[in-house]
């Protein structure tokens, strides 16, 4: 699976240049881009692959004493596939502000969960929970929990049908103990998109005795294949997006608390943008922000916001140039509504043979977005994660990894 994420990342880059090629070629136009200097820049951890982790497809979360805690999808010190020694199932990571690294938990192989490729929620006692995208007693996904001793259970294992297979977002957690997720694929099989036979993938509650309740089946007129985290507000309500549906394009929904679901805007696949990859995050007034991987201007991706009505207006359309280009990751909004993020592709385009190798970007209230930093190579490129701000207005984030001697990193950024 690791495998086929960065070879579809290969192959995105080979798109985008062309697409990029094009734009320059016909003179598109955006918003003024500036980069500002007098940040530090740290990489807190590179990691190795080996004992210590190794592709980091995940976001981070802080707790109060500004320890990080994350997973990798890889890495670990146990060898999930004898034939290819060295190859972990993947780990739980912890991370003081000084970026000295404590293993907290190394995945086994079945039935053991596996390859994590989604962040973690943490509850009041420290306890830590989370998804993996393979592993469990029928290998096709679990939620697991890591207790503050160190001991992992798994509290569910996906079976692959009506209940969801492969989950890759992480979870959300209310005051009862109950979490709720997606799974990318599984649920209805003869929902109406590309590789029907898998599903189109579902939302699912997990109460804190393991026991899932399917909340929403896509069928891909809906929408189909959610991969970002869902978002929760006061009242119970979740929100979410779904990477693609019966035009391939994908949705922004909501699920009330009485359960009833509700598509709040259908992407046109155009000028609004297409696939969405991230979450969600949410204002005071209800209005909801994120990122599309593809579409917009110039096909390289898109800011946007979407108010109660379900209306759409895009923030920014990225050029795939010194901008950036193709964002996976979700946004994090400040108390004067500034948006921060990172682009997978774009910025120093001597980088990565002219494709650039991601940035970190603010978007002001005005649509103005300044490129905090440029990352240029081993071992930070490629981020795919939402990032974490502090109190003080660190950002905090990790780097992908490329599976040529580059597993990835934890950085933090100091304005």
């Amino acid at each position: 699976m690791e495998m086929q994420l960065i070879a579809t990342l290969v192959e995105r880059i080979s798109r985008r240049a062309l697409r990029a090629a094009s734009a320059i070629a016909i003179g598109i136009t955006c918003l003024a881009v500036q980069a500002i200097h007098g940040q530090t820049f740290t990489t807190l951890h590179g990691f190795t692959g080996g004992a210590d982790g190794g592709f980091v497809f995940a976001p981070l979360i802080m707790d109060s004493a500004g320890n990080l805690y994350g997973t990798t999808y890889q890495g670990g010190d146990y060898n999930c596939d004898p034939a290819n020694p060295g190859r972990g199932c993947g780990v739980v990571y912890r991370m003081d502000n000084a970026g000295n690294e404590t293993v907290l938990y190394s995945f086994r192989t079945l039935p053991d969960a596996e390859f994590p490729q989604a962040g973690l929620v943490r509850d009041n006692a420290g306890n830590l929970y989370g998804t993996t995208n393979w592993g469990g007693a029928s290998n096709f996904g679990t939620v697991f929990k890591l207790d503050v001793t160190g001991k992992e259970t798994v509290l569910y294992s996906f079976t692959g049908g009506k209940d969801g297979r492969h989950p890759s977002a992480g979870l959300v957690r209310d005051g009862a103990g109950n979490l709720y997720g997606t799974t990318v694929y599984g649920g209805i099989t003869s929902c109406v998109i590309q590789r029907t036979e898998f599903g189109c993938g579902v939302v699912f509650r997990v109460d804190k005795n393991g026991k899932e309740t399917v909340l929403h089946r896509f069928n891909g007129r809906d929408g189909g294949w959610p991969k970002g985290d869902l978002l929760r507000d006061s009242q119970g309500n979740l929100y979410g997006t779904a990477y693609t549906g019966t035009t391939n394009n994908g949705t922004v929904f909501k699920i009330d608390s009485a359960g009833k679901f509700t598509v709040l805007h259908r992407f046109n696949g155009a000028s609004d943008g297409y696939n969405p990859r991230a979450g969600l995050v949410r204002d005071g007034a209800g209005n909801l922000y994120g990122t599309t991987e593809s579409g917009g201007v110039s096909n390289s991706g898109t800011v946007y916001k979407v108010d109660k009505a379900g209306n759409e207006t895009i923030l920014y359309n990225f050029t795939f140039g010194t901008d950036g280009g193709s964002p996976y990751a979700a946004l994090v909004r400040d108390a004067n509504g500034n948006l921060y993020g990172t682009t997978t592709l774009g910025g120093d385009l001597a980088c990565n043979g002219g494709t650039g190798c991601g940035t970190i970007f603010k978007l002001d209230a005005t649509g103005h977005e300044t490129v905090l930093h440029n990352f240029e190579g081993t071992p930070g490129e490629f981020p795919q994660t939402r990032l974490v701000r502090d109190a003080s207005g660190n950002l905090y984030g990790t780097t992908a990894g490329n599976n040529l001697a580059n597993y990835g990193s934890v950085f933090k950024l100091t304005p």
